[in-house]
């Protein structure tokens, strides 16, 4: 066929006879056999010896094809391993210039199946492959597929848009892996978004192909973070700013000097990176943090940008909020006020840095944002006021009541709290967290206090995933809460149930805790929760999904109508017949 012909076509140009020639031969000679017989000595093997060992090969029926098909798979064999070996030997313009003239002498095979293999093999260890060869590759989509990964960087770094195909598909799969570990339907205290240490994360699929594709290339690290910072500005995912640590991190692991030396976050990264390993920011590293922040010189503003990028990644605000509580927990302990803790204002500042990323990104104005003195001076002071409660609260039930009775748990929450959670977005992540802290305690007095606070939040951070996938994991901490109509209805009918109709995400997340804890749910309660979940026409498959899954399991549940039915009724009530007890 037309595929065969365009296959060997390069054979003529290198003066090697190929099946048109043969045919040529045939359709023009008077004796076909000595033609065939010359034809076969003139392209054969050239070798002396094997004039007598070819027969010697007929007489056990050996085709020929397939001597030569095994003479020939030796040769490349030999060809390829000579070619790698040429690419580490003699002086560096040497060797390129003899792979040079390797790849102009053999690039015409190159549709070749047996030979394509030495071709490729010859550009892979090509520093530059001459640009007509590699425009000839990128025209062809079975070439450029066979292409090892060193030449597609070559093409990829000329070639934005191809990269960005590549890539593309990556990305996606990075983001909905993210997604379905927030609404896995495992849900547990111990193990969570956060448990996987930053070594573990960074052997995921999608960063260990982009580390490959990057290689040592800069300019396609760079291509690679433009498109990460076009993605988070346009869809405000969190998750892409995970991504830009981790291939960062990924390159740091592998030691390319390359790239992480030009990358100015670097150190700033790494060190980072060992506070999220300890879920902790301790003082030695702090320091190092801080210094890196104040280092920021005229000019280089930037840089924030970036670094915001990295702040705002999920486990690093995560690691900053877990830092800042515990920080909170020891002023109250040592007596000191918020504002006198250089630490914990060092924890606010990288906060709100990363809490400011997008908006910094956005309008392209490269200052820290400002911190509000009333989150220092009032809100935590707050928090702290919180923690106090509790101490009290606890010191109390231990006293000897003196006739005054059992001193009930405060039940109201400042109204500045509300306010707070409400106007102010680091006091919100912050206040969050705390939520999350008391849940983890088991406190259910402090968490049905604070409850009433989340229905209304800055950006509705209260109904965010990552929140929301922390609070059930915790929740389940409290399980024999759930047996308390009181308990289900602060936290069903006054939180979750206000905003299940108009975000979907909080609909699954309510249906994810149902589907681990409904046994502990009081069956009333449950029937009626049941009700209120039902999906509606705009739900998504994946709350149709958890919905059925729901409704099988309490399906499962309901007892048989013969047991129902088992104790006959009696017609007339009997008489009660008084113990001597009540006489």
């Amino acid at each position: 066929g037309p595929g065969q012909a365009e296959m060997y076509a390069g054979l003529q140009e290198l003066g090697v006879a190929n099946g048109e020639d043969l045919k040529e031969t045939l359709t023009n000679c008077t004796e076909p056999l000595k033609a065939i017989e010359q034809f076969q000595t003139e392209n054969g093997v050239l070798l002396p010896s094997l004039q007598y060992a070819l027969p010697f090969l007929d007489l056990h029926g050996t085709p020929r094809l397939e001597f030569h098909q095994s003479v020939f798979d030796e040769l490349r064999e030999k060809l390829l391993e000579r070619v790698s070996a040429i690419a580490l030997e003699g002086k560096v313009e040497e060797r390129y210039k003899k792979l040079e003239d390797l790849l102009e002498k053999s690039f015409s095979l190159v549709k070749m199946p047996s030979i394509q293999p030495v071709v490729m093999c010859v550009m892979k260890h090509l520093p530059k492959v001459p640009e007509k060869k590699l425009k000839l590759v990128m025209a062809d989509k079975d070439l450029y597929k066979a292409c090892a990964v060193e030449v597609k960087r070559q093409i990829w770094q000329d070639n934005q848009a191809l990269f960005g195909d590549e890539v593309s598909p990556l990305l996606k799969q990075y983001i909905l892996e993210k997604e379905n570990t927030l609404f896995s339907n495992d849900i547990s205290f111990l193990q969570n978004f956060f448990s996987p240490s930053p070594k573990t994360r960074r052997q995921g699929e999608v960063v260990q192909k982009l580390t490959q594709m990057i290689g040592k290339n800069v300019k396609l690290y760079d291509m690679v973070l433009q498109f990460l910072r076009t993605l988070f500005l346009r869809t405000r995912n969190v998750h892409y700013c995970t991504l830009r640590a981790e291939l960062l991190m990924s390159l740091h692991d592998l030691e390319i000097s390359e790239i992480c030396t030009v990358d100015p976050c670097h150190k700033f990264t790494w060190c980072l990176d060992a506070c999220i390993r300890e879920k902790f920011v301790d003082n030695k590293r702090a320091r190092e943090l801080q210094g890196f922040l104040d280092g920021v010189k005229k000019g280089q503003e930037q840089v924030l940008g970036d670094l915001s990028m990295i702040l705002c990644d999920p486990f690093a605000i995560n690691t900053l909020a877990l830092s800042t509580i515990r920080h909170l927990q020891d002023l109250v302990g040592q007596d000191t006020l918020p504002r006198e803790s250089p630490d914990l204002l060092l924890l606010l500042r990288m906060l709100s840095l990363g809490q400011g990323a997008w908006d910094m990104i956005d309008s392209q104005v490269f200052k820290e944002p400002k911190m509000e003195a009333e989150l220092i001076t009032r809100f935590l002071p707050l928090l702290m006021s919180f923690v106090v409660d509790d101490h009290t609260f606890t010191v109390d039930q231990k006293l000897p009541s003196e006739e005054k009775g059992p001193i009930p748990y405060p039940s109201i929450i400042p109204e500045a709290f509300t306010k707070f959670l409400q106007e102010n977005r680091i006091a919100c992540e912050i206040g969050l967290y705390y939520i999350l802290h008391i849940t983890k305690q088991r406190n259910k007095n402090a968490f049905l206090r604070l409850l009433p606070a989340l229905v209304e939040t800055f950006s509705d951070l209260a109904f965010s995933d990552i929140f929301l996938h922390l609070l059930t994991g915790n929740l389940t901490l409290l399980s024999d809460e759930f047996a308390l109509e009181e308990f289900c209805t602060s936290l069903f009918d006054g939180f979750f149930l206000t905003a299940c109709s108009r975000k979907e995400n909080v609909h699954r997340h309510v249906l994810r805790l149902l589907l681990h804890l409904h046994h502990k749910v009081a069956p009333a309660k449950l029937e009626s929760l049941q009700k209120a979940l039902e999906p509606t026409k705009q739900s998504g498959e994946a709350v149709k999904e958890l919905y059925n899954q729901l409704s099988e399991k309490l399906e499962l549940r309901k007892p048989s109508p013969a047991e129902v039915t088992e104790t006959p009724s009696m017609e007339l009530p009997l008489p009660t017949v008084p113990t001597p007890a009540s006489r």
